[in-house]
């Protein structure tokens, strides 16, 4: 008799991480052949190595897992705040000379007038 060595399960998750896995199904919900409710399935299961070699590396910007996505975020925010900021705050004299040729102009006619 001959005897095959037997796969723990180290052996398989290695090989399935290494190869890859991918499980693809749909589930449909129909009552009186009008459909309800349509579920697709798409599972990949690999390692990350096989994941960027095959180009999905999209947890490199997703903010809740990569921590470069998260400084992203937080930059973003910070931008939006400034904006706000901006646009709530007091309005700022365009032209500052202006507003002081107006007082010297009305000192000047202020003085004419105490002089008559």
């Amino acid at each position: 008799m001959i005897q095959r060595p037997q796969a723990n399960l180290m052996d398989v998750l290695d090989k399935v991480l290494d190869k890859g896995l991918v499980v693809a199904g749909d589930i449909r919900v129909s009552l009186a052949n009008v459909e309800l409710l349509t579920i697709k399935i798409r599972l990949l299961v690999c390692s990350i190595d096989k994941a960027q070699e095959i180009g999905l590396d999209w947890w490199r910007q997703d903010g809740f897992l990569s921590s470069d996505g998260q400084k992203q975020a937080e930059a973003l925010a910070a931008r939006v705040a400034a904006l706000e900021r901006q646009l709530t705050a007091p309005a700022q004299p365009a032209k500052p000379v202006t507003t002081r040729k107006r007082a010297a102009v009305a000192l000047r006619q202020g003085s004419k007038s105490t002089r008559g």
